[in-house]
């Protein structure tokens, strides 16, 4: 529940009546509304050296029912929630992007990387012992299985990627040996 939540700020389209009653008992916490905040802006603009980079915003959608399990091993309707919430926090995080989630909860995160592997290292270095039996979801494929092999020695049970190397079938492979969930999406999320 809300009222047993530590919250600082909290930014929403609107408010009912009875949300604004419980945030109101919060001392210190701020609340912005932004009608909007549900349209977004459609593009994206970036300072370079001598200019800036202006892109179109990655608004698309995420639908599971468009994902592919690629794995013998099936997701659980549990891991599938926890894979598309995974999915959607590595969408915002910088590429080469790793994010490790349990519970709903980001428990590691690795960004900016040169490689994957790399990324996927500070992840589960900050996820620790808590990456046992959780979800790794990354915003590019994983060209080579060493990603797989080191999720899969730290814990983790699942993994979303949206596949395109033209080595996905080592990954799978690996996968399945370990007994790993692997899902492949489809579409990359690549934030720079």
């Amino acid at each position: 529940s809300l009222k047993k939540t530590f919250l600082e700020c909290v930014v929403a389209p609107g408010c009912e009546p009875e949300a604004q009653e419980i945030l109101s008992a919060k001392s210190k916490l701020r609340v912005l509304l932004l009608p909007d905040l549900q349209t977004g802006s459609k593009q994206t603009v970036k300072a370079i050296a001598g200019g800036f980079l202006v892109q179109a915003a990655d608004d698309a959608m995420d639908n599971p029912e468009n994902w592919q399990v690629v794995s013998q091993k099936q997701p659980t309707p549990d891991q599938m929630a926890e894979l598309l919430f995974a999915w959607k926090v590595c969408k915002h995080v910088k590429s080469n992007a790793i994010v490790v989630t349990r519970d709903r909860t980001t428990l590691g995160v690795g960004a900016g990387q040169m490689n994957r592997v790399g990324a996927v290292n500070i992840a589960l270095e900050q996820a620790g012992e808590n990456s046992k039996n959780a979800i790794l979801a990354s915003d590019g494929f994983f060209p080579f299985d060493d990603s797989v092999r080191t999720a899969a020695k730290a814990g983790i049970e699942a993994i979303v990627q949206p596949g395109g190397s033209l080595r996905d079938q080592d990954s799978i492979q690996a996968a399945d040996e370990l007994g790993l969930v692997m899902v492949i999406t489809g579409m990359r999320h690549f934030l720079h």
